[in-house]
């Protein structure tokens, strides 16, 4: 099922709330909930019939993230909580077990490189007890600028950017904003040089 991502922002508050950043309570919503159903249910599909319909499954997978661009290529498993906030660049490729952990907006540039297993969360849950077991969270976008390589195992945090033909090396994980044109690694990934220009 094709969802609109305006036509939900103006019907519903939770929705509107989790795209705004602005604290929610996703256990106690009715459609949270329900879209990430039908996002992993739609993921699930996909995963299942991508290597004997292949047309199949990319019809499925631009129906559920409407801001994938053109030329894109990904290997399943993929793993997404919704679709309708994530952007994805043209000539982008995904390697298998991708996973997207959270709603709001999610920006991928154009002929970015995603190393396996790697995540992007946008939650981030209250701190002080109550609020927290009351369920109380909300998300930060993330960005991956253009001509990025993510190597495999990288995990973006909430909140992050990461600037134009950076490269992540595999394993790290990204805590604060990579400036463009670096290489950075580690836990917490920092950069540790500048690219080479040839």
């Amino acid at each position: 099922m094709q969802r609109n991502l305006e036509k939900l922002l103006a019907e519903n508050e939770d929705v509107r709330r989790l795209f705004a950043g602005e604290p929610m309570q996703y256990r106690k919503s009715e459609i949270l909930p329900e879209l990430t159903w039908e996002a992993q249910s739609t993921c699930a599909k996909i995963n299942r019939i991508f290597f004997d319909d292949n047309d199949e499954a990319m019809r499925l997978f631009h129906e559920l993230v409407p801001g994938a661009g053109e030329g894109i290529d990904f290997r399943p498993p993929i793993n997404l909580d919704y679709g309708i906030g994530l952007t994805i660049g043209d000539r982008t490729f995904i390697n298998k077990d991708f996973l997207i952990v959270g709603g709001g907006y999610i920006t991928i540039g154009e002929d970015c490189l995603i190393g396996p297993r790697c995540s992007i969360y946008t939650p981030n849950h209250a701190f002080a007890p109550k609020p927290r077991l009351e369920g109380w969270e909300h998300t930060t976008p993330v960005t991956v600028g253009n001509n990025v390589w993510l190597g495999g195992s990288v995990t973006l945090l909430p909140g992050v950017s990461i600037g134009d033909n950076t490269i992540v090396g595999g394993g790290s994980v990204v805590s604060h904003d990579i400036p463009a044109n670096s290489i950075a690694v580690g836990n917490p990934c920092r950069v540790v040089k500048e690219l080479p220009q040839e």
